[in-house]
């Protein structure tokens, strides 16, 4: 549901899917770190426990996201949100490589700006092929995918721990979309509906049997993450 990235209204914050991975993909500047951050406080809120956010630093300096008009920025629940930051695909690698190690588990794991973290370069010095970036982007997902498996496994409660994935679209889809859809299976997508505002929605085949909240239309105004609008889609 898209209610997970926008403020709570009520006391209870909305619940999580149990949907191991998710992705949310949307143009440049539509606010995308600003849902992922929103989702990281309603997990943290939700769950009492800590979230991973992975992201470049330079990115999250130059960027940083706007919070939901409501949210005091001293609250303690941002202090249960840990900033990780990571250069490239080797620093997830061995991030997720090590989770298995780990004496709690997060509530949930948040890449920002996922697939920026594949150099075609680097990757093509590493595998040697046409493909390399693809295979490095397929092996990623694999351990992220085990690693995030064992970890509900250990908590005993499906969806427990959530890895939260975004990426940047210049036209309808992501670049690596066939290979996200192998791997996750709740996916979201961002499109400008033309008047400043942003629509959000699920595009899952997971979701076809449940129709609730679906779309949600929302905006960036005066520094703060603003939802307009729910629909079912």
């Amino acid at each position: 549901m898209v209610h997970r990235f926008f403020s709570c209204t009520g006391a209870t914050p909305p619940p999580a899917e149990n949907a191991d991975i998710t992705l949310v993909s949307g143009p440049p500047c539509c606010g995308k770190t600003s849902l992922l951050f929103q989702f990281a406080i309603n997990r943290a809120t939700e769950s009492g426990r800590g979230v991973v956010f992975i992201c470049r630093k330079g990115r999250l300096e130059n960027s940083p996201p706007f919070l939901s008009q409501g949210i005091d920025p001293s609250h303690s629940v941002l202090q249960r949100i840990h900033i990780k930051y990571i250069e490239d695909d080797e620093g997830i690698r061995q991030y997720f490589a090590a989770f298995h190690l780990l004496g709690s588990f997060p509530a949930a794991v948040i890449i920002d700006d996922f697939a920026d973290f594949f150099s075609e370069r680097s990757c093509q010095q590493r595998y040697g092929n046409a493909r390399a970036r693809d295979l490095a982007v397929v092996r990623i997902l694999a351990l992220c995918q085990n690693a995030i498996a064992h970890a509900n496994t250990k908590l005993g409660v499906p969806g427990s721990c959530n890895l939260l994935l975004s990426d940047v679209h210049q036209g309808d889809t992501p670049r690596s979309m066939f290979i996200y859809k192998r791997w996750i299976s709740s996916i979201y997508t961002i499109q400008g509906d033309g008047h400043g505002s942003y629509i959000l929605k699920s595009i899952s085949s997971s979701d076809c049997g449940s129709r609730e909240g679906r779309a949600a239309k929302y905006s960036i105004a005066l520094q703060y993450l603003v939802l307009e609008h729910i629909s079912n889609g």
